[in-house]
């Protein structure tokens, strides 16, 4: 039924010109849909607060509650041919709906509320559907969607990814906030995070690290009151500085079942590494930064390290905000082990006397659909200077692509081997001392992949010609004495 709703809703919006794109069906689905999803949230407080005796006050004034100008119903639970639609639905969107939503970002008592995330969200959307009739179309089509059960969110969440995923193929950068699920999840099992942990990313995108860690630490075992408390309200932090990309991160977090998401909208590289003080830093780190933007210099001066590569910067923010002890998993271009620029060496240098880098994961192309660079993942602690790197070639013995996607198999050896760091085909140890010092330079080559065959003497050249030139000789004999 998800599914299903979600592709009319496209059919609908592809008919509007006020949206040109899969990153705009993204968008004007997802400012529908959060208000539906908050409609039913109030309806189970409500419920929950009748059950204990207590009285609950709605978050949203009666007359913008979804019942009310979005799904009036009938007798018969159909909604109300009356219900606004036209110009009448869209100058009470625009006009009267927005500018409410948005005044919560200034009376909400703080930014861990659901009020709080709703003045975000209103604040930085819009509604584009130029037609009225379309936008009834998408609420009476969102309306028979529910968020009540586990299993509708669960499904609702992971449908909603999907969308994200197409926004790859959108244009306009959307690829960008999307990392395959199934590195994620390799990502998180390695690095195995705690509850209690504070648990970051900077480059937040459509938020898939933070939710995937939210899935891997609520499905260990049963939660106590206080242990799904820290869940909801003190372990997952994340800045993302586009507009779009924020909005999705949020909602999917919601979708996920975390109500009231602790991300920011602002520019990470901003910050100057020096203002990064103990309450800041945080125990795990699970990035997957932008890489190959350029930043400006007033941007550059926030870093001791020098340099207009996105990626480079942000590894050095992961390194300072991390407490020692804490543990990251980052993906980064795999030229960053080898680039022989003075901010690249220094900053493989920093990572290496300052965290024990004990993991190198050297994905293959097509891993990231669309992007055609090649990647590698570091795991590292802060704290202890790097002795020994585990390298494991990913070698999933297909070309991966949009048709053939890495996949959780594809990356179940490298699980297994690295909890021992153990040697295999593909897998091998690197120790630090033998590492070029000038230069740190850590690119991976497999020494257990056999080597082509070395370059031959001249005279064996010579002599494996003669061999050639008398077999020949041989072969053109037979052919000629069966002619005769």
């Amino acid at each position: 039924m998800f599914e299903q709703t979600f592709k009319n809703i496209d059919d609908v919006l592809w008919k509007d010109a006020g949206c040109g794109s899969e990153l705009d069906y993204v968008e004007q689905t997802s400012w529908v849909l959060f208000l539906k999803y908050l409609d039913d949230l109030e309806q189970d407080r409500a419920t929950s607060a009748e059950l204990t005796g207590k009285s609950y006050t709605p978050i949203i004034a009666p007359e913008y509650q979804w019942s009310v100008w979005a799904a009036p119903k009938l007798a018969d639970g159909k909604i109300d041919h009356n219900a606004l639609t036209g110009d009448d639905v869209l100058d009470f969107v625009n006009g009267k709906l927005f500018p409410y939503l948005k005044k919560f970002k200034l009376s909400a008592e703080n930014a861990d509320t659901v009020e709080y995330k709703i003045g975000e969200i209103f604040s930085e959307l819009k509604n584009r559907m130029q037609s009225g009739y379309n936008l009834r179309e998408v609420i009476n089509l969102i309306d028979e969607l529910r968020f009540r059960t586990h299993v509708e969110k669960h499904e609702m969440s992971h449908l909603y990814e999907d969308k994200i995923k197409n926004m790859g193929n959108a244009g306009r950068n959307g690829g960008e906030y999307y990392t395959p699920r199934p590195l994620i999840t390799t990502i998180v099992k390695v690095v195995a995070p705690k509850i209690g942990n504070k648990i970051y990313d900077g480059a937040v995108g459509s938020a898939g690290f933070l939710c995937e860690a939210f899935d891997y630490l609520k499905s260990g075992k049963g939660l106590s009151t206080k242990e799904w408390e820290t869940l909801q309200k003190r372990s997952f932090y994340g800045k993302e500085k586009k507009s779009l990309a924020y909005i999705i991160g949020i909602m999917n977090m919601i979708l996920h079942g975390v109500e009231a998401p602790n991300i920011i909208h602002t520019n990470t590289l901003a910050e100057n590494l020096a203002d990064i003080q103990q309450k800041d830093r945080v125990d795990v780190v699970l990035a997957n930064p932008p890489f190959g933007g350029k930043e400006r210099a007033e941007v550059q001066q926030n870093f001791p390290i020098k340099t207009g590569e996105t990626a480079s910067l942000f590894l050095q923010h992961f390194i300072k905000i991390l407490k020692a002890g804490g543990k990251a998993g980052v993906v980064i271009k795999n030229t960053f082990l080898s680039n022989t620029d003075n901010a690249s060496i220094a900053l493989r240098k920093e990572l290496l006397q300052n965290c024990n880098l004990h993991t190198v994961l050297d994905l293959p192309g097509g891993t990231f659909i669309g992007a055609g660079v090649k990647t590698v993942v570091l795991f590292f602690e802060k704290g202890k200077p790097t002795q020994k790197v585990w390298f494991y070639h990913l070698n999933p013995g297909r070309n991966l692509g949009k048709t053939n996607p890495l996949n959780e198999k594809d990356l179940a050896e490298f699980v297994e081997l690295q909890k021992t760091f153990a040697d295999s085909e593909n897998s091998w140890t690197v120790n630090i001392k033998d590492v070029d010092q000038s230069t740190f330079d850590l690119s991976v080559k497999n020494p257990n992949t056999p080597e082509a065959d070395p370059l031959r003497q001249p005279q064996e050249i010579l002599e494996a010609m003669r061999k050639l030139d008398k077999e020949a000789d041989e072969i053109l004999e037979s052919i000629a004495n069966l002619i005769v």
